[in-house]
């Protein structure tokens, strides 16, 4: 079930950053093959806009990807759609770990939906921006600084993992971190050619995977930012 958000002017939009043209982005979502209903409801509420710069604003409900800063990108909404309907092919996970908090636009997608959302985020200037946002909406997501590679294991472990930047391979200590029956979504290769996973994990702990998309991320770094 949606989350109510609280929805201030700004939030709400007018013109280019208007329900009505979130509305649009819905259908083109919905005619290029997201099929969930929850996911689009969640894409239609959040407003995106106010994950952007102000200057950017008129752009947020494009089917692109944009700059938010430091090297980074706010994923494009196909995208955000694809991997948040994948995390929830199995069923509503309870408790999800986000690597890469951005923009903040993907956990509070994931935070709308009800789930209880944990993101790491290794730039600090990134993570500090997302937090105001969450407050301004009224999301109650739980944030870290620090190196996403570790993920956040004494929170752990996850029924489902998210990860929106791309490593050249799966990250074991990610991996480790889900719990069994849970669902790692993740873009994996090198930066010309990377692939959207689902990794799932049975109840004895055995993993399986599906390549779902081409994809193209930012690259998965360690260490932190301030």
């Amino acid at each position: 079930m949606n989350v109510r958000m609280r929805l201030q002017p700004e939030a709400i939009g007018t013109g280019m950053t208007s329900q009505r043209v979130r509305d649009r982005l819905v259908e083109r979502l919905r005619d290029n093959g997201i099929g969930d209903e929850r996911v689009l409801n969640a894409i239609r509420t959040v407003p995106r806009h106010l994950f952007v710069d102000e200057a950017l604003a008129t752009r947020a409900y494009e089917d692109t990807a944009l700059p938010i800063g430091h090297g980074q990108t706010i994923s494009q909404p196909w995208v955000v759609a694809k991997m948040t309907e994948a995390l929830l092919a199995d069923g509503m996970p309870g408790k999800v770990l986000e690597i890469g908090t951005g923009s903040g636009y993907q956990a509070a997608i994931l935070a709308a939906l009800g789930l209880e959302v944990h993101t790491v985020e290794r730039i600090g200037e990134l993570l500090r921006t997302a937090r105001k946002r969450f407050r301004q909406l009224g999301l109650n997501v739980r944030s870290k600084h620090d190196d996403g590679r570790i993920g956040w294991p004494e929170n752990g472990p996850f029924d489902a993992i998210i990860v929106t930047a791309a490593a050249p391979a799966l990250v074991d200590a990610l991996t480790a971190q889900l719990a069994p029956g849970g669902t790692l979504i993740a873009p994996v290769g090198a930066s010309s050619s990377q692939s959207l996973l689902q990794l799932r994990k049975d109840a004895e702990g055995k993993v399986s995977q599906t390549t779902l998309a081409p994809v193209v991320f930012v690259p998965l770094l360690s260490g932190m930012i301030d």
